[in-house]
């Protein structure tokens, strides 16, 4: 395959998800697609909650190879699927779908894309004391991945929405024993967490455009004992990044998360490597542009 042409033996891949213009997994995926030569195309479909069911029955009908999934499905497609991978079972949400012949399983590379970033960057999880911000469902997939491999977790959300971060503690103190914190997001309760604490993992918004310049995290806070991973991506560098690259940190960037969970999906729909740096490349190019 040249990489522009398709014919009848070309496989589809896409993502669902509402809104889904700003996507940017079509020039990533196609981009690894031309690179490696396999005879696929990746495109985007917009998909509403009330067309969800129908969606993943035309998957099947149409013999799409897969899907990602992202907001607002990514729970609710569960439903439609034959299986489940058992770490997105375990998370309770599915961003990856794989058809092989009419059989539906979901998985979840947002966990796996977190822990292949963190690993390139040479950081170790077992063991290692933790702080993650936010409870939502980005936190579900990475919470889970970290206290997975070992992890000691504090997970630190807003008050109002404190029994979330309960919650996901207890769930993980099920699956893997030993005692994650929850705690309310404030200055004081933030410094305690940090004190000591190897990882700092940002799993809310603050800091994403527009609003470039908020931070979940004061300056002071941050140390060069400490790596801190900002899974935002649109600005490449938060101001959470800037702020822990000055103090020395290490830092690794929601893009690199991106390009990985990408990489994941690529890798089970296909069974070839995926050029990683060139999907990471193919969207920062996009981020970059005008």
């Amino acid at each position: 395959m040249n990489g522009h042409s398709i014919s009848g033996t070309t496989s589809v891949c896409g993502v669902i998800g509402d809104p889904i213009e700003h996507t940017m997994s079509p020039a990533m995926h196609n981009a690894a697609f031309r690179e490696t030569g396999v005879d696929f195309v990746y495109t985007a479909f917009r998909v509403t909650a009330d067309e969800l069911g129908e969606a993943i029955r035309g998957m099947r009908a149409l013999g799409i190879r897969g899907l990602n999934v992202t907001i607002p499905h990514k729970v609710a497609v569960i439903d439609f699927l034959d299986k489940l991978d058992p770490l997105a079972e375990k998370i309770d949400a599915v961003n990856t779908i794989v058809n092989d012949d009419g059989v539906l399983t979901g998985f979840n590379t947002d966990a796996s894309g977190a822990m292949r970033a963190l690993a390139e960057r040479g950081i170790e999880i077992d063991g290692r004391k933790i702080v993650v911000l936010g409870a939502g469902g980005a936190s579900r997939a990475v919470s889970l991945a970290l206290a997975d491999g070992g992890g000691r977790l504090t997970i630190l959300n807003r008050e109002e929405e404190i029994e979330w971060a309960e919650d996901l503690a207890a769930k993980l103190m099920r699956l893997f024993g030993g005692e994650i914190e929850a705690l309310e997001l404030d200055e004081d309760n933030l410094a305690r967490a940090l004190n000591g604490a190897e990882l700092l993992v940002n799993t809310t918004s603050v800091g994403m455009s527009p609003n470039a310049e908020r931070t979940p995290v004061g300056a002071s806070l941050l140390h060069a004992g400490l790596s801190v991973f900002d899974i935002v991506y649109n600005p490449l560098k938060t101001r959470l990044l800037r702020d822990a690259a000055a103090a020395g940190a290490t830092t690794v960037s929601g893009i690199e998360m991106l390009a990985w969970q990408g990489a994941v999906a690529f890798e089970k729909w296909t069974g070839k490597t995926a050029p990683v740096k060139l999907m990471r490349d193919e969207a920062v190019r996009l981020m970059e542009r005008p």
